[in-house]
């Protein structure tokens, strides 16, 4: 977010930054198998006071900025911001207000805000499973996997017996089609969360619930995707296959078409060079989520050094680092480093 910004929002952002975490489950959330010692530290590590100006502490412990956005796209979330903040000054306690405000916050790469505004909000609205997803989503951002998996936790049980909602999108699609629900996105974040810790048993689990309430292809083929890669680090060949096999080529994806393309892959369709597209400097958030998924090919097929060489190409572009391929390659290679 520019320094020139300094209104209302982070006025308020001001007032609830010592506000303490609410709501969160409590209990611990067992690591399972898959990672070694040294990415269980480093989750932790990023729990440490972070420098002026840094967003992040990267699973390798590399700070990490706000991301560069290109001056159009900047300019357009500003507009989106201010709209937010305005709507937030005429209903300081609204749940909806204060969710937009900082989702508004976190697209132009206010993490750290977005989470103490979403902290705030929790103090006057402590069962809003909306609040806990949003929040848990950015400390996934922020490699804080201890505090994501208690909210999102926290949002599965809340929604436990509800019926499930559209979620709007903050930033509207090509067709401008929400493709995600409320339920969706929590069992999804989840499950990440769990991914990226090792606790494939249980982010497998929190897939299942996922792919189980996904209504758009979008939403069914970014499921599958996660579930199969899960499955795969599980050793539950048969059934990664059976979930691979149930993504048809002719689904009719608006977002997801990165992973309907990894998807065939690993059917044995698809080849890895034809896939990977730029990366560097050039590296887009699709560029990014497709070189995860490659080098995933290449770790599961037992080459440990393309694989390696996929993650650090994808690492070598600090402005994707909060894109979820780039956070999952920051895991690979911490885990990797040991082995």
């Amino acid at each position: 977010m520019p320094a020139h910004i300094r209104g209302p929002a982070l006025a308020l952002v001001a007032a609830v930054g010592a506000v303490a975490v609410v709501g969160c489950a409590q209990g611990s959330h067992p690591r399972g198998t898959g990672r070694p010692a040294e990415l269980a530290q480093a989750t932790q590590e990023v729990r440490a006071p972070l420098p002026e100006g840094v967003e992040a502490r990267s699973f390798l412990g590399e700070d990490l900025t706000i991301p560069a956005l290109p001056r159009d796209v900047e300019d357009a979330r500003m507009r989106s911001f201010r709209d937010a903040e305005l709507a937030l000054e005429e209903n300081p306690d609204d749940a909806g207000a204060l969710i937009w405000m900082g989702r508004r916050t976190a697209y132009l790469g206010r993490y750290q805000d977005a989470i103490d505004i979403y902290s705030h909000a929790l103090s006057l609205h402590p069962d809003d499973p909306r609040i806990y997803r949003h929040r848990g989503h950015r400390y996934i951002t922020v490699r804080e996997l201890g505090p994501a998996i208690d909210d999102l936790r926290r949002a599965a049980d809340l929604i436990a017996g509800r019926p499930d909602e559209v979620e709007p999108d903050g930033l509207p699609n090509a067709r401008n089609i929400p493709t995600s629900t409320l339920h969706f996105n929590i069992w999804y974040h989840l499950g990440l969360a769990y991914y990226l810790q090792g606790d494939f048993a249980a982010a497998a689990e929190a897939y299942r619930r996922c792919l189980s309430v996904a209504r758009h292809a979008d939403a069914k083929v970014a499921a599958s995707y996660w579930l199969y890669l899960t499955l795969r680090r599980l050793h539950r060949e048969d059934e990664a296959r059976r979930i691979a096999d149930g993504v048809r080529d002719d689904m009719d994806v608006i977002e997801s078409g990165s992973y309907l393309d990894l998807l065939d892959l690993f059917k044995g369709r698809r080849t890895p060079e034809r896939l990977l597209g730029p990366q560097g400097s050039e590296a887009t958030l699709e560029s990014t989520t497709t070189a995860y998924g490659v080098g995933m090919w290449y770790l599961l097929d037992g080459n440990k050094d393309d694989a390696r060489r996929t993650f650090e190409q994808i690492l070598a572009d600090r402005d994707q680092w909060a894109a979820f391929g780039y956070i999952a390659a920051e895991a690979e290679l911490a885990g990797l480093g040991s082995r």
